[in-house]
């Protein structure tokens, strides 16, 4: 195993580097030749969808429309290597235990249907008739539908999404847990309050458009990296793009074009941000309020000289309510409070507000920095009176952009993933399906896990995703988790979530996105949705990795018709014969959807129109709404003189809880991942020093100790009172009550902790 080492890295992101990266991934998992194939067909019109990202293909692709990071996560799920029932015959789940994450998921792709034997504590191969009898029979066996939960992953198609929540519905629930929950739920509860809608405002077009560009909490270069290409451009015509982080992003600093022939061979890179302000954790809020009391005060000083207005007060008459009391606390709001809360200057944030003025046309594009809060939802509010103050909604060059995780995540909430249906979309499911569906609301993921750790939950099935590892409270909630009845996971390849399992459990093999997936009616496409809601098909072309494999679509209906038979009379062998069938189900329920087949097959697909664009205000007062942010913090304040803000972040080649390997090369740390990063002003007032190991142990609140020892003390430029490290180590730490009461997100991105010195050999 390579030698673990800090190491500042000094090139820009993206480059050669990128191109290495790239290349090192195809060669581990045995594809280096026919990965390269497979990698021009992705997010190409007649290829298949990349599962990474969620960031949307351009109208004229170019000869490859890839990133490294999509080039990975191509290569995890094209890989040759193999996880057979021989293979998993060698280990207990225990010893797999004892694993890390990266060597679970080298074992390679699943290739049969298994079940756990207790009796051996292994694995074991089952057929697809036995499983689907076997699971059919615990479930018939619960007290109430409301005892299992349907969990589902952004890898899911819009296809297998729908045919979940309609067998989760005819089996009698609304339990949805999702991994949006976990991420930009306040996106999809807040935006409507403001806007009418759950989602973003933009097209990519217009960020060729835009004279200003404010980046919230957001890491393009290894979250979204296909998204440094319209940065680059903005950048190089001049727009202003100002980034608002705790890190000082490396792609927010500099990006070398790997499509770009002259940076490659100049070996030159373009400056991306104008200005990067390092906000403390958890001070979005307090920048974005100075940012807006800076606006509104410069507008109110060109109101009293006569001068021409700096905000677009006929937008904001004619399109909005609640300006004046918005106005009036900003106003209110003193200056040496938000430079407090947010770290910066008012200098800085006046400086900010008056490029923001400048601009014609502004995008504000934010992440999880502002979504994964206590007051989350609030956040995603106060971020849209920002653009709406100088009506930087509903035009060209101009919107809120929300930058989604997983490749469909917002496509499976489009399609009916929600733990609260609305009354409308339940009469229509009812009408072309001719069964009640229940009208209670239910389970988001934190309330999924209170529920199985109160005993009220029994069987747990998921679409995809690695929930175990992905939810807040991690020791407790596994611990919860093993005390089911039932854990039924659909997976291309292994992760610790099998390894977290109830008392029976199956692991159902899929088809992979870039694999081909033939139904009785012939070889199928599915579709997605991506961050700027354009809907697309995707077809894949590698032969399956087993003929054991089925499809996400045919495993849910093969549940479906087990666990439900005739009751009700759905046709789930028919729907999924022809996946044609499925769109035109989902069209009848979604009118959205009006002419789904046929628009799909327009190369690039077709957009979901968003109202808010039209300036059209589906909200209670028909206007777009204004909202005032009580106070500046963003998480309850914690007077601990020993606290700091942690934040969970990605490494730069990690997935969600998908690692490509043990380094993040753009923060300068390789072949580790137990790190916190802290600057030197607080190593220095708590005596650490560089490389000494530590424990984090939140500051919690309801008398559980949490705590996670072995961190390396990594000395990083961060602004005082905060530390960082890495998800999901840390996720141990994220307790199950801080979360946002609206959107029931949890408070990843801003937990209280101190930091304690390890005892030797502790």
């Amino acid at each position: 195993m390579s030698k673990s080492r800090i190491r500042p890295y000094n090139s820009p992101a993206g480059g050669w580097d990128s191109l290495e990266a790239t290349g090192r991934a195809l060669a581990v998992q045995g594809i280096a030749v026919s990965g390269t194939a497979t990698l021009l067909r992705m997010n190409q019109p007649q290829g298949f969808d990349c599962p990474g990202c969620a960031w949307p293909d351009p109208k004229h692709t170019s000869s490859f429309e890839f990133c490294e990071n999509g080039a990975k996560a191509m290569a995890w799920e094209a890989t040759t290597k193999r996880c057979t029932p021989d293979v998993l015959a060698r280990y207990t789940v225990a010893e797999l235990e004892t694993w890390n994450d990266y060597d679970l998921e080298m074992l390679g792709r699943l290739t049969h249907p298994m079940r756990y034997d207790s009796a051996s504590d292994r694995y074991l191969p089952v057929s697809w008739e036995h499983a689907f009898a076997d699971i059919a029979q615990i479930l018939g066996g619960l007290d109430s539908a409301d005892q299992a939960e349907f969990y589902t992953s952004g890898r899911a198609s819009n296809e297998a999404a729908f045919l979940f929540q309609l067998f989760a519905r005819a089996f009698g629930t609304n339990n949805f847990p999702d991994c949006s929950n976990m991420c930009h739920e306040p996106t999809s509860v807040g935006l409507p309050q403001s806007l009418g809608v759950g989602k973003g405002t933009v097209l990519l077009e217009d960020f060729d458009k835009a004279d200003a560009i404010l980046i919230f909490g957001q890491n393009p270069g290894t979250n979204s990296p296909r998204m440094m290409t319209p940065l680059r451009d903005a950048a190089r015509r001049g727009a202003a793009i100002l980034s608002f982080n705790p890190f000082r992003e490396r792609a927010l600093e500099r990006f070398q074009s790997p499509q770009n022939p002259v940076e490659m061979l100049s070996l030159t890179s373009t400056p991306i941000s104008s200005r990067i302000f390092q906000v403390r954790v958890g001070g979005d809020a307090a920048a974005i309020k100075g940012i807006m009391k800076a606006c509104i005060a410069m507008d109110d000083e060109a109101l009293a000289a006569d001068e021409a207005r700096v905000l677009d007060v006929d937008f904001i008459k004619g399109h909005t309510t609640g300006y004046e009391a918005l106005a009036e606390d900003m106003r209110a709001t003193p200056w040496p409070a938000i430079e407090r809360a947010s770290g910066l200057t008012r200098t800085d944030l006046e400086g900010a507000a008056r490029t923001y003025l400048r601009a014609e046309s502004a995008i504000l594009v934010y992440g999880m920095g502002v979504t994964q809060h206590r007051r989350g939802t609030e956040n995603v509010r106060l971020l849209t009176n920002l653009a709406l103050l100088r009506g930087n909604v509903g035009r060209p060059g101009a919107g809120i952009c929300p930058v989604r995780g997983h490749s469909n995540v917002q496509g499976n909430r489009t399609v009916g993933i929600t733990e609260k249906p609305t009354t409308e979309f339940l009469d229509r499911l009812r009408a072309v399906f001719g069964f009640e569906p229940p009208r209670h609301h239910g389970h988001d993921v934190v309330k999924a896990i209170a529920a199985m750790q109160a005993g009220r939950v029994r069987a747990f099935l998921a679409l995809g995703g690695n929930f175990a590892t992905a939810v807040p409270d991690t020791t407790r909630s596994q611990e919860a988790m093993r005390r089911l009845d039932l854990t039924v996971t659909i997976s291309t390849k292994l992760n610790r979530g099998h390894l977290v399992h109830g008392r029976e459990a199956y692991i159902l093999p899929c088809l992979s996105r870039s694999e081909v997936d033939v139904q009785a009616g012939g070889p199928q496409s599915i579709t997605v949705e991506d961050s700027m809601s354009m809907v697309h098909a995707s077809a894949g072309r590698n032969p399956p990795a087993s003929e054991h494999l089925r499809s996400e679509t045919a495993i849910v209906a093969g549940l479906a018709r087990a666990v439900l038979g005739t009751k009700p009379d759905i046709p789930w062998e028919d729907l999924t014969a022809d996946y044609d069938r499925i769109r035109d189900a989902i069209e009848q329920v979604f009118p959205i959807f009006q002419g789904y087949n046929a628009r799909i097959r327009v190369p690039g697909g077709f957009h979901l129109t968003s109202l808010a664009r039209e300036r059209i205000w589906a909200t209670p007062s028909g206007k777009a709404e204004f909202a005032v942010y009580e106070g500046l913090e963003e998480d309850p304040h914690q007077d601990d003189p020993e606290a700091l803000w942690l934040t969970t972040m990605r490494s730069h080649d990690q997935y969600n809880t998908t690692l490509y390997s043990h380094s993040d090369r753009y923060r300068g740390v390789f072949n580790q991942r137990m790190v916190v990063f802290v600057n030197e002003a607080e190593m220095d007032k708590r005596g650490l020093r560089a490389g000494e190991r530590v424990a984090l142990e939140t500051i919690s609140t309801d008398g559980v100790r949490r705590a996670v020892g072995g961190f390396k003390v990594v000395p990083y430029l961060l602004p005082d009172g905060c530390c960082g490290a890495y998800y999901p180590e840390a996720n141990p730490l994220v307790p199950l009550y801080a979360h946002d009461p609206q959107s029931g997100t949890p408070s990843y991105k801003a937990v209280p902790v101190r930091i304690r010195r390890m005892t030797q050999g502790g």
